[in-house]
């Protein structure tokens, strides 16, 4: 995968700065680092809105979609129509579908197939690696 959006890792680090991203986030969207469970920002969040690549801000997932899965990272049941782009990840002796940002190329998290109806699916994501926009603009 070729992301639209390119940078070095000095002007990903200055724009996630510049974002005021948690310390966390660049080692998580651009070394797919994990965040520990539980420790997350929006692994609790439950107001309407979206949540954006905080990267580049591409709009990944509708709140409306969120659910409690019991892992300790926000998860969603289906993701917006080509904003995400899936890999194997044979890493740490496991096969799994990894996800990155479509626009950027930024790891997201994992996809796995025990999710709820009716896509059966769970967007098991950092919160590092998102930004969530509450429906009524306020932050």
């Amino acid at each position: 995968m070729t992301p639209k959006i390119q940078k070095t890792e000095a002007e990903w680090r200055k724009l996630l700065a510049e974002k005021g991203a948690e310390p966390a986030a660049f080692e998580v969207t651009r070394h797919a680092a994990t965040e520990r469970p539980f420790t997350g920002k929006y692994e609790s969040v439950w107001a309407d809105g979206s949540y954006h690549c905080i990267c580049c801000g591409a709009k990944l997932f509708e709140s409306g979609t969120k659910f409690d899965a019991g892992c300790g990272w926000p998860s969603f049941s289906q993701a917006l129509p080509g904003a995400i782009e899936n890999v194997v990840d044979s890493s740490h002796g496991m096969v799994r579908t990894e996800n990155l940002c479509a626009a950027c190329g930024a790891h997201l998290g994992h996809v796995f197939e025990d999710g709820p109806r009716p896509t059966g699916l769970r967007y098991c994501m950092n919160s590092a690696s998102l930004d969530f926009q509450p429906a009524d603009g306020k932050k």
